[in-house]
């Protein structure tokens, strides 16, 4: 089975988002800064990866505002690693903010996170500044990353 990619779809995804966060980061978010994001379905948008496995096999939080995409989050399950589900989802995510009119994405990242700064640089981000001592437990840098795409056909690639 090919993974789909959609939005999160009820309290079974968000349980799902949940324990890939667990899985995945040092200070996960909490199911209540899920909910209060989620009262804001204007600008907030969760995007899960599905396999044949796993209901939430990843997911990808976002805010699309003015013209722009900020990552808050993106995970994949540990045992779903290394199968491009990652790349699949930020693709995904990326192509539907530009298609809804933001063709711009930015996010943070820490500074030791070589894997994820290899991800986002392949599809096109650049670091465009440091945030000092951003995260904590450990207390670490955030890169900011930025990709700039211009609007459909003006004919420039980054």
């Amino acid at each position: 089975m090919t993974p789909t990619i959609e939005p999160l779809s009820g309290p079974e995804d968000l349980e799902g988002v949940l324990e890939v966060d667990q899985a995945s980061f040092l200070r996960p978010w909490t199911r209540a800064m899920y909910e209060a994001d989620l009262r804001n379905p204007g600008v907030s948008r969760i995007f899960v990866v599905r396999t044949k496995e796993w209901r939430v096999a990843g997911y990808c939080a976002t805010w699309f505002v003015t013209g722009e995409v900020h990552v808050n989050n993106l995970a994949i399950r540990p045992e779903c690693r290394r199968r491009r589900l990652g790349r699949q989802l930020v693709e995904h995510v990326l192509a539907r903010a530009e298609a809804e009119g933001h063709p711009r994405a930015t996010l943070e990242v820490r500074r030791s996170n070589h894997a994820a700064r290899r991800l986002y640089e392949s599809v096109g981000f650049r670091v465009a500044g440091v945030r000092q001592a951003y995260y904590s437990d450990p207390i670490e840098d955030a890169l900011v990353l930025w990709r700039e795409r211009p609007p459909s056909g003006r004919g420039q690639t980054p």
